[in-house]
């Protein structure tokens, strides 16, 4: 047993010393960890404030971001066809709560009587409610009873032809349920939150039979101011006065009075927009509460068919009004007239439109000695396309959301869409709401066109940030921050066919999480479906889109999956990123 023992140990030892003896390996030297260096970011500079926008950011107020109710959703797998890269440093402007506007117009009910339509109204604030409606402000009469037009107000008119017609006038005291008493226009705005933009007559300078046309109206005009009593801001003298279908562009001379021509010039506007504000001023001085005012203007260059008397409208309206304008009003239908255009010819309109819009009027103000640029008001827009129910389709609601996101990289300083409601016409209706004659759809349900302009607003923030695309043409962006930090964008598939796309952020650092809502027409109706699918929610009625729409759930994923979309065709992504 000790022999056994001590040989045990030996070996023990001999192993001990074996180990001993064998050469150490000594481990490399391990390198300092370097710190983790943060991405880096530029404090955002506020850019100056257009001049093309101006006064309409007066009432602008910070946004603060609120993350949605989710449904954890997965990101598309397949590789991207696009990137978009947003820099949230780089700030291109506020964003005016006017842009967002629509327009009332006088034969849709008394508006405060229809429970659906105002809560509609209230949902969707427009900021911006403009009244009374295109063409009928040159013929409307804010202060008298149904069929009691002044008494210089001649029975008969004349048209664009010379033809004798009715005068047709309208009027601000009436109480029949099918159109509306000035008074309910203003109970309106108070109930759903918004405020007003005024057209008011000046047709009634042209065509009024008194000693002094022009004042006459300029007064009508300036006792509304007394009436309105600052409860609206911004105003327009007219609409559309340079089109020869407008009362006032042709009069009948013999009952004139004070050697007007037969045909409406720019200069002879001009004169009467001085004559107009110098009166509408003086009441609102007497109120206490200053207004704007604005002039009317061609929105392009006039087309070699148009008369030679309004080739240079804006030029002659400039050259008499010079800078007694506040801001100038423009419109645009953006589409040929009444072609029956495909999706393509309607959404790829947009950009190009509203870029020589603002060039156009910019080139006008510059051309005039003494003139200085203004605010600019798209106070009326929506598309000319008929044929196959185009303005009541989902197409017609992604043209409204890219106008009002292309109004604000081109610095418009308010849009109000036409209109609220219409007439059905077999689907050549640009009414955002069903006046009661779209066959088999409850009276007043939101068309399409409702839902792309509401989650466009839900989900922008306040200040519009640059935004870029590489990779596909067909994608558009929209992106924005909100003043408590947050970003989003909203993505817009032009095309026929899906897209994937990847969004990457310069200056941002993203959250935890993002969130999303899909929108993308039905299966009805061809290319111009009635129906707009929210996150696969829809109408249960076949037109329009979800009734849950203020309740339904955004997706979302988390950030560090990276940020990837899918985007149907003709389909709108609205993103919101956690900061």
């Amino acid at each position: 047993m000790k022999l056994l023992l001590i040989v045990v140990t030996s070996l023990s030892l001999g192993m001990i010393i074996s180990c001993k003896k064998s050469p150490v390996v000594k481990p490399a030297p391990v390198p300092p960890i370097a710190p983790v260096t943060p991405p880096t970011t530029v404090t955002p500079t506020e850019p100056v404030i257009a001049n093309t926008i101006g006064f309409f950011l007066n009432d602008w107020t910070a946004k603060t971001y609120v993350a949605p109710a989710y449904t954890v959703a997965t990101p598309p797998a397949e590789s991207s066809s696009a990137t978009v890269t947003i820099n949230v440093a780089n700030i291109i402007t506020k964003i005016p709560q006017a842009i967002y506007g629509n327009n009332a117009n006088s034969w849709m009910t008394q508006i405060v009587t229809e429970a659906p339509l105002m809560a509609y109204l209230t949902n969707y604030h427009s900021h911006i409610i403009r009244f009374p409606g295109g063409s009928i402000s040159d013929i409307y009469f804010w202060n008298k009873p149904a069929n009691t037009a002044p008494s210089d107000a001649p029975a008969n008119r004349v048209d664009e032809n010379g033809n004798t017609v009715p005068g047709n006038y309208w009027f601000g005291k009436i109480s029949d349920s099918w159109t509306i008493s000035l008074d309910n226009y203003y109970n309106m705005l108070t109930q759903t939150g918004n405020q007003g933009m005024i057209t008011v007559n000046y047709g009634y300078a042209r065509y009024g039979t008194s000693t002094n046309p022009a004042a006459a109206a300029a007064h009508l005009a300036a006792d509304w101011v007394r009436y309105d009593n600052g409860r609206t801001k911004y105003w327009e003298v007219g609409n559309e006065n340079f089109g020869t279908w407008e009362a006032g562009y042709r009069i009948n001379t013999a009952n004139n009075a004070d050697g007007q021509p037969q045909l409406l010039n720019g200069k002879i506007y001009g004169e009467h927009f001085k004559i107009f504000a110098d009166s509408m001023r003086k009441a609102a001085i007497e109120n206490g509460k200053p207004i704007y005012i604005s002039a009317v203007l061609m929105e392009k260059a006039p087309a070699s068919y148009i008369p030679s008397n309004l080739q240079t409208w804006n030029a002659d309206v400039m050259s008499k009004a010079g800078n007694t304008p506040d801001y100038y009003s423009v419109h645009s239908y953006f589409t040929p007239y009444r072609q029956n255009s495909d999706p393509a010819t309607i959404l790829n309109s947009v950009i190009p439109e509203e870029t020589t819009i603002m060039n156009y009027v910019k080139g006008s103000v510059t051309a005039v000695a003494g003139t200085s640029q203004k605010p600019v008001a798209l106070s009326e827009w929506n598309i000319f396309a008929e044929g196959s129910a185009q303005q009541t389709s989902y197409i017609n609601g992604i043209h409204g959301l890219m106008v009002m996101g292309e109004a604000l990289k081109n610095k418009f300083g308010m849009a109000a869409r036409w209109d609220l409601a219409n007439a059905w016409n077999g689907g050549n209706d640009m009414g955002l709401f069903n006046i009661g004659d779209e066959p088999g759809v409850s009276k007043w349900n939101a068309r399409a066109s409702y839902y792309y302009m509401y989650y466009f607003q839900k989900t922008a923030g306040d200040r519009l940030v640059e935004s870029s695309v590489m990779g596909n043409t067909a994608v558009k962006s929209y992106a924005s921050t909100y003043s408590s930090g947050e970003a989003a964008v909203t993505l817009v598939n032009t095309s026929s066919s899906l897209q994937t796309v990847t969004v990457s952020f310069q200056n941002f650092i993203p959250g935890g999480r993002y969130y999303w809502y899909i929108l993308k027409g039905g299966t009805d109706n061809g290319l111009f479906s009635k129906n707009v699918l929210v996150n696969e929610f829809g109408s249960s009625i076949g037109s329009g889109g979800p009734a849950n729409y203020q309740t339904l759930n955004a997706w979302s994923s988390v950030v560090s999956a990276g940020v990837k979309i899918s985007l149907p065709a003709f389909g709108v992504a609205n993103l919101m990123f956690d900061k």
